[in-house]
């Protein structure tokens, strides 16, 4: 699920929060925006000269990716095959330079900024540029037309992750922190946005970007538990039924209920038992949910953690698995981590800073949910 390939194809998943808006950015220049580029401070090694040459080009190409990708959508051009790429390593590139700048010059950190991302990976003063990225990602992530919505999308995640861990022997206890976990998948994936298209991947979609294998898997393990389902929880097996008359012949991943039954039955249900063992090895809810979501990114070796005598000491040394890590930007900003070439799960989940802020919406969206 999600952008695993360790080729030329990055997650999702993982790009920085999505949000549907539209910004006004003054026009300047070619591309519509400036951003200040860091001035050279004088009597600078060679080093620190470097990084921050290194910075300044780095910025400036992802201000040219944003503003082709803009001209080319504002003027209804065709886009080319996986338009998203390109603003998506265009990013990263300009947070590696940015870290290996700080690292050089420690006097460039500078004050938080509202994505919550580590000031030392990234400007404050260039928000706007990450506010362009995300309106961008909104319009090429836009569900097809033909996609089948729900009304409560949210709602629906925590249903059917309950309805499926019960089914699976968990207590409503432990049934809830599967639903939780489960909410924050959907926000890691597409941000909480169901029926997510994917401008980063041709395999991908749906709203917990699921590829067809995946999908169809999930449904044949559907279609096992579906029966103590019906007994446990009829008013979820009806909904589920006519989910399933109204998506017919479609794609599952383009109707929202489907898509979200399929891809917990498929890579997360058989887990679902584990949660207990999980929450005492991970107290940290936002620590649970990032386990699960290396499921998506790098299954094998996760299970295998899991199954170990020791989860957060489990070592990945396998150059294939860094770069699935480093496609979903994990251990993806500056030299030091690019260099790394293994990595513990205590390494891993911290290092996965990107993903907090989704986290964290997940979380206030599951309490609210459960207030009502």
């Amino acid at each position: 699920m999600g952008i695993k390939s360790c080729g030329a194809v990055p997650s999702v998943a993982l790009a920085l929060g999505l949000f549907f808006a539209s910004l006004a950015l003054p026009t300047v220049g070619t591309f519509g925006f400036t951003s200040p580029a860091v001035g050279q401070p004088s009597a600078l090694t060679r080093q620190q000269s470097d990084a921050l040459n290194a910075y300044n080009a780095s910025l400036k190409n992802f201000e040219s990716a944003l503003g082709q990708r803009r001209a080319q959508i504002n003027s209804n051009r065709e886009l080319p095959n996986l338009p998203g790429q390109a603003l998506y390593l265009a990013r990263n590139n300009m947070m590696s330079a940015y870290k290996d700048l700080t690292e050089a010059l420690p006097s460039k950190i500078g004050r938080p900024n509202k994505f919550e991302i580590p000031p030392a990976y990234f400007d404050a003063d260039n928000e706007r540029l990450l506010d362009e990225y995300k309106a961008l990602f909104d319009l090429m992530d836009a569900p097809p037309v033909n996609a089948q919505k729900s009304d409560t999308p949210f709602k629906d995640v925590v249903e059917l992750a309950m309805a499926i861990a019960r089914a699976k022997g968990l207590d409503g206890t432990n049934a809830e922190a599967a639903a939780r976990i489960s909410l924050g998948l959907f926000f890691a994936e597409t941000n909480g946005n169901q029926n997510a298209g994917n401008a980063r991947s041709n395999k991908y979609k749906g709203s917990f970007q699921t590829g067809l294998s995946e999908d169809q898997d999930g449904q044949r393990k559907w279609a096992a538990i579906k029966a103590s389902i019906a007994t446990r929880d009829p008013a979820l097996s009806q909904r589920d039924d006519k989910e399933e008359a109204r998506v017919g012949n479609l794609d599952h991943r383009l109707n929202h209920w489907t898509a979200v039954r399929d891809a917990l039955m498929n890579a997360h249900a058989d887990l679902f038992p584990q949660v207990t063992a999980i929450a005492k090895t991970l107290p940290n809810p936002i620590d649970q949910m990032k386990l699960f979501e290396l499921i998506q990114i790098i299954p094998t070796p996760t299970r295998s953690a899991l199954v170990s005598d020791n989860l957060l000491n489990y070592r990945i040394s396998d150059p294939k698995i860094m770069g699935f890590l480093r496609n979903n930007s994990i251990f993806a900003f500056g030299h030091a981590d690019r260099a790394r070439t293994s990595a513990n799960f205590r390494e891993i989940l911290d290092s996965m800073w990107l993903f907090n802020a989704k986290f964290e919406q997940a979380l206030a969206r599951f309490e609210e949910i459960k207030a009502r």
